[in-house]
């Protein structure tokens, strides 16, 4: 059976290589332990860089959705209670020319994490069968795996997990990593609810109830996976979260939703600098740069009318 993920652990391994031998040449020792955590770091910021179009899109589809909870709102109340199946394909029918109309997808959102999801798979595969010193699919070799499966980090091996360990180190250590990850993700999902959600958001129950679900699940989800991870694979994730958790404060600080607190905050900011205020937003309307922009239309530029001498 083919590897679907081979070209993508081919990268990680490249990446990680990379980093690696950038940093022994910087002067510390192969088999160190904080030479691989600072590879597989240098494999987050590239990743996540590389990501970055995909986070602008999240944002807007996400801002987007916010400040279409009214008109979603109205559409669930005018077909309530109907349950056939012409009311059924109306609903569907009216909700997609919705979304369509703002160009907001309920999917965006979950994009950056779909698409770090082969990666980390395939850095989980990778870090396993470096674990037990098996040369990888590309530039690890068997040496440098052997170098990973000896490396310790304060004394805990990144091969090992918390399910695995053989040492209290390697359990305190996964422990407070697992902490650490759900207590990041907790954080950044708890920026969105606290402070860019619009008035009519924090009055719709419904939608409201579905954030803090999320809110809960995510770093629940984490503290049980995170026992089977290797701490090499925790290391990325964590990293990663960081990563997520100051994207998401710089977001909502410097663009935020229309008609949220943070937004809010910002025209105080501006005001107080004496600089002009943001545009305001009617509740529930879609701002101009959230709109899709019209296929197959071009703005032709207007050519200037000659002075008459």
């Amino acid at each position: 059976m083919p590897d679907i993920l081979y070209p993508v652990k081919w990268v990680v391994e490249l990446l990680l290589v990379a980093f690696h031998n950038l940093f022994t040449f910087l002067g510390l020792r192969s088999g160190d332990g904080l030479t691989w955590v600072l590879a597989i770091t240098g494999l987050v910021l590239v990743v996540r860089a590389a990501l970055i179009p995909l986070f602008v899109r999240q944002i807007k589809s996400q801002r987007g959705m916010v400040l279409l909870q009214p008109e979603l709102q109205k559409l669930q109340k005018k077909y309530k209670g109907k349950s056939d199946r012409e009311s059924r394909e109306a609903f569907a029918k009216e909700q997609m020319e919705l979304y369509k109309r703002t160009g907001s997808n309920p999917l965006s959102s979950c994009l950056p994490l779909l698409a770090q999801m082969p990666i980390f798979m395939s850095l989980f595969f990778v870090l396993n069968e470096a674990q037990h010193a098996k040369a990888g699919v590309g530039l690890l070799t068997a040496e440098l795996s052997k170098d990973f499966s000896q490396a310790t980090f304060f004394g805990a091996p990144l091969s090992e997990t918390f399910l695995t360990a053989s040492t209290n180190t390697v359990r305190f250590l996964a422990a407070a990593m697992v902490i650490l990850m759900t207590t990041s993700q907790f954080i950044t999902q708890r920026q969105i609810i606290s402070k860019n959600q619009t008035p009519a958001n924090l009055q719709n129950s419904q939608y409201m109830q579905t954030q803090k679900v999320m809110l809960w699940l995510f770093p629940i989800m984490f503290a049980v996976s995170g026992v089977s991870f290797p701490l090499g694979v925790m290391f990325y994730w964590l990293v990663s979260n960081f990563w997520t958790m100051g994207q998401q404060y710089v977001v909502i600080k410097r663009m935020p939703t229309p008609g949220s607190v943070a937004h809010d905050q910002l025209q105080a900011r501006l005001a107080a600098k004496g600089k002009l205020a943001l545009p305001e937003v009617i509740e529930g309307e879609v701002p101009d740069e959230l709109k899709p922009e019209p296929k197959g239309q071009r703005s032709q530029p207007t050519r200037k009318k000659p002075k008459k001498k």
